[in-house]
């Protein structure tokens, strides 16, 4: 019987530590040793937890268009900076440098720094906005 309680007690020790928050590692996914600069429009802005998704239509040589999914911080992080889902629209004109991913046929980047051309609105310039 002691050894049964003794058991039962490490097990609810053992569950309940604290939650562990699984976490990509950006330099697995990105290169942070380099950058890209795209200009296109703002096809979807996806404002979630736990990283935004910017996704930006860019015109190509060909006379196509490549559509380039960027990471950002999450909605939780970008609501404290005055951002919402509304902020970037479809059809918006945007600059957008940052660390391409690793594989260049995926079209991913990691956001260091955004300007929309109509109206000068920038994010990434200012302290507090990076990306963790």
């Amino acid at each position: 019987m002691k050894r049964i309680t003794m058991l039962l007690a490490l097990s609810l020790t053992a569950m309940s530590g604290p939650p562990v928050a699984a976490h990509h590692s950006f330099s697995a996914v990105y290169q942070a040793d380099e950058t890209v600069r795209i200009e296109g429009k703002v096809v979807q802005f996806q404002f979630r937890n736990p990283h935004s998704i910017l996704h930006v239509l860019v015109p190509d040589d060909s006379g196509g268009a490549t559509r380039w999914a960027i990471e950002w911080q999450g909605a939780t992080q970008l609501g404290a900076r005055g951002m919402t889902a509304q902020t970037l629209r479809p059809g918006d004109p945007v600059v957008v440098t940052g660390n391409p991913g690793r594989v260049a046929e995926e079209h991913r980047m990691l956001l260091i720094e955004i300007t929309r051309t109509t109206d000068g609105f920038g994010w990434g310039n200012r302290p507090g906005e990076v990306v963790d």
